[in-house]
């Protein structure tokens, strides 16, 4: 998964989100949008906390009140919250007719340089106030290009929304100490994600360069890219994993695939996690195919379905 734009189809799936029964107040608060107290989520499910990261809904409305909505009819309590919607939702500035692109990237970087961390603190606070917490967040600000006042922003939005860590995509190595000693600086961990590229050291080089620099871990990615089994990387490395994604796919590079459907041994990945009792969270990212007639909410429920049902066996 990659930052990338987030697409806007209209979200026809109503009873979805009409069965959850929720009980939203007018546009006027967004804070005030709470979850009546007695049917707030939860998906810490026999000990193991299923979160879900909000790329997973890409294909619907994406704004922060979109999100949360989607969190809660999904009955999930945590999320991996992706950076696009929490900066609209601060004031980001957008790109203008006729700007570059460079000029656009240099009025970002003011911007991130200089905002009020308040609109995070809203955000923190509404998906709490709701029963969601934000235990990593995603954006665009922690790549070579990124100025260093980007990523200390990064930092400090992410402090500010809840987030124990960020995620960033695995760069080079000297991305890697750039990013592990600023970390270091402001004390918050980077977990880093990678694709089928994953091997069982391609971690090693950012570990060893900063106590601060960890791992995000794509189960799914890791199990096709090396078509093995990622249960040994996660119990030699679950000390420096912050965060990991579930998915399921075909091994040698192959597709996604429904769960259940594919190659990655997701019922031996949760019951690792149970049963060593990792703390780390486990992420769905739904990056399977949407079936004719369904929606992403309906899609990351089968999810969370199948890792409960696995889960409490």
């Amino acid at each position: 998964m990659k930052n990338s734009e987030i697409s806007r189809r209209r979200f026809l799936g109503t009873g979805a989100l009409a069965a959850t029964g929720l009980m939203f107040l007018s546009k006027a608060s967004l804070a005030g949008r709470i979850l009546r107290a007695d049917a707030k989520p939860n998906s810490v499910i026999a000990g193991v906390q299923i979160g879900v990261i909000t790329y997973s809904f890409r294909s619907m409305p994406s704004s922060i009140d979109d999100l949360l909505k989607y969190c809660l009819a999904c009955n999930i309590n945590a999320i991996e919250l992706m950076g696009d919607a929490p900066e609209a939702y601060a004031g980001i500035p957008k790109r203008e007719q006729g700007q570059s692109r460079d000029d656009h990237n240099k009025a970002v970087a003011q911007w991130r340089a200089t905002v009020s961390m308040d609109k995070f603190k809203e955000i923190r606070k509404m998906f709490n106030d709701a029963g969601v917490t934000i235990y990593a967040w995603k954006p665009s600000a922690l790549d070579p290009h990124n100025t260093d006042e980007e990523i200390i922003y990064a930092f400090n939005a992410g402090k500010a929304l809840g987030a124990s860590h960020v995620t960033v995509e695995l760069g080079d190595a000297a991305q890697t100490k750039r990013l592990g000693d600023l970390g270091a600086a402001h004390k918050m961990k980077i977990g880093y994600h990678a694709h089928t590229q994953a091997t069982p050291t391609i971690w090693d080089t950012a570990l060893s360069q900063s106590k601060y620099n960890c791992i995000n871990l794509d189960a799914g990615h890791y199990a096709s890219g090396t078509s093995s089994s990622p249960v040994p990387f996660i119990e030699k490395y679950h000390d420096r994993i912050v965060s990991m994604h579930l998915k399921d796919r075909k091994y040698h590079d192959g597709p996604n695939a429904p769960w259940g459907q594919g190659d990655t041994p997701l019922k031996d990945i949760l019951l690792v996690v149970k049963d060593r009792k990792y703390k780390f969270p486990v992420t769905i990212e739904l990056e399977y195919d949407i079936p004719k007639g369904s929606d992403a909410v309906a899609e990351v429920k089968k999810c969370r379905d199948y890792a409960e049902q696995v889960l409490k066996a």
